[in-house]
């Protein structure tokens, strides 16, 4: 028996936009053959970044943008990625793969990219191998509007007017690759590198400092006491991953069993949360600083062929499930959680966006952010949830995974998860509002015909949306019918 309850007048907070951000690292094929393919390419594309990959991206509303690391954030040097491109130094990507990165992709490029996808910037800054007086410049580099030698350098690179910049990171992972810190010893140094990320004229820099990974609840702690009042956001980083590091498993042969072990591990998202949550509550019960989930997705075997260090990688319904059931937590948890960046939009990882070539695909998990747009900057709904459970090997977890929001049309989103990789489930739902009455209902569905299913460039429409009519009103509220392993999207409109 799954029962929702859904208190329609009861709002629980705004749903933060930037839960649906991406991240773009120099890793792979994410930049060079994801967004840039050059002025001078076949490919069409508008000063080199392809018009293919723009329209996708703005089709589902990408709200920020994190960039240019990652691991490779802490060894970017930014000078080195400005100026004319024939004269730009050419650098090793020593973690992703060894090989030569040629800076043609920088400061310039990127806010270009954030221009045409109408996305916020979120910038990351080098801690692990940069200076402050580099940090310091990079940002005067960008905001400055007046006389000084870095505005100065930006106006003879082309750029007249400062950007806008909203969101920095001061440093990235500082506790693994971005220079194997201790808590204690990064907190006094973010709170010395913050100093310098100034705020010139009106632009406000909302700064983001390093936080824990996964579970390492004592640097949360340790970054919390020492450094809070200097920070406006803190990042966590969760990857979901089936096997081990060392055998993560493939993204596209598994059984039922590695389904359910995929799922599970996904749901664990929803306790990192909420003891990380404990954690910043007592050193700011205002909830002033937020929680921001700056890296997260499925992390699998590399395809068969590819360069282990370029972590690409396909994209099936199992993947699409991970997604939907982390946003639903993410929205559960807004009044905490304001930003989320799935790691990484293209090429890499649990990417939206596949290219080989002039080609490009949309994975499953594009089309669970194109349905979840609906929740961008919308009401959370207060919702109850009685889920039946899916078992396997002695192990449980909720079949049901559910979210629900007011958009800004005073429409009601719900977004459901089917966790059961073979067998549909019913949940009926109790209605309760003195204002709103159940008009029509419309939806869409992701599903499929395996739980392996993925698009190709062979067939790029396998895992699309479809259009849902598995649900019906009741003198309570109303039932839905979701079929096997699915996301669907129910829009209730106002009578």
């Amino acid at each position: 028996m799954n029962k929702l309850t859904l208190n329609a007048d009861l709002k629980k907070g705004k749903i933060n936009k930037n839960i649906y951000g991406h991240f773009s690292e120099h890793l792979g094929r994410c930049i060079y053959e994801g967004y840039w393919v050059g002025e001078d390419s076949s490919i069409p594309n508008t000063r080199g970044i392809r018009n293919d990959v723009v329209e996708a991206l703005r089709n589902i509303k990408i709200p920020v943008l994190r960039w240019p690391g990652g691991c490779f954030a802490d060894e970017y040097h930014w000078k080195d990625g400005v100026g004319p491109r024939e004269k730009r130094a050419r650098m090793i990507n020593t973690h992703w793969g060894g090989v030569i990165e040629n800076n043609h992709f920088g400061t310039h490029e990127f806010m270009d990219l954030c221009e045409q996808l109408g996305t916020e910037p979120y910038i990351c800054g080098n801690v692990g191998s940069g200076t402050v007086q580099e940090m310091q410049e990079w940002v005067e580099y960008m905001t400055f509007d007046g006389e000084s030698p870095m505005a100065n350098w930006r106006k003879e690179n082309g750029r007249e007017e400062p950007w806008k910049l909203k969101y920095f990171g001061v440093g990235n992972e500082n506790w693994g690759c971005g220079g194997n810190m201790r808590p204690e010893y990064y907190a006094d140094l973010y709170r010395r590198y913050q100093t310098y990320v100034r705020n010139y004229g009106d632009n406000k820099i909302f700064k983001i400092a390093c936080g824990p990974n996964v579970d390492d609840y004592y640097w949360m702690e340790v970054l919390m006491r020492e450094a809070c009042r200097f920070m406006d956001g803190i990042s966590l980083h969760y990857y979901t991953v089936t096997g081990t590091w060392e055998n993560k498993g493939s993204a596209t042969d598994f059984d039922e069993e590695k389904w359910f072990i995929t799922l599970k591990k996904s749901l664990f998202m929803e306790e990192l949360i909420q003891k990380h949550s404990t954690i910043m509550d007592k050193y700011d019960p205002e909830k002033r600083v937020h929680l921001i989930v700056d890296e997260w997705g499925t992390w699998h075997d590399v395809e068969p062929g590819t360069n282990p260090g370029f972590l690409y990688q396909q994209n099936t319904m199992r993947d699409a499930l991970v997604a939907g059931i982390t946003l639903n937590i993410f929205n559960k948890y807004c009044e905490r959680v304001q930003m989320a960046n799935i790691a990484q939009t293209i090429n890499v990882l649990q990417a939206v966006i596949l290219t080989r070539g002039a080609e490009m695909i949309l994975t499953p998990t594009y089309h669970v952010f194109d349905l979840y747009k609906v929740h961008q900057d919308a009401d959370l709904i207060d919702l109850h949830l009685q889920s039946e459970d899916y078992e396997m090997g002695g192990e449980s977890i909720p079949a049901v995974s559910a979210s629900a929001s007011m958009d800004s049309n005073g429409d009601i989103n719900i977004t459901f998860c089917n966790l059961k990789a073979s067998e549909g489930v019913k949940v009926d739902c109790i209605f309760n509002s003195t204002d709103f009455r159940i008009g029509s209902m419309t939806g869409k569905v992701l599903a499929a015909d395996e739980i392996t299913a993925h698009n190709t460039f062979e067939e790029p429409d396998r895992v699309k949306p479809a259009a849902f009519n598995a649900a019906e009103k009741t003198e309570t509220g109303f039932t839905v019918n979701l079929p096997a392993a699915s996301v669907v999207l129910l829009t209730l409109k106002r009578e």
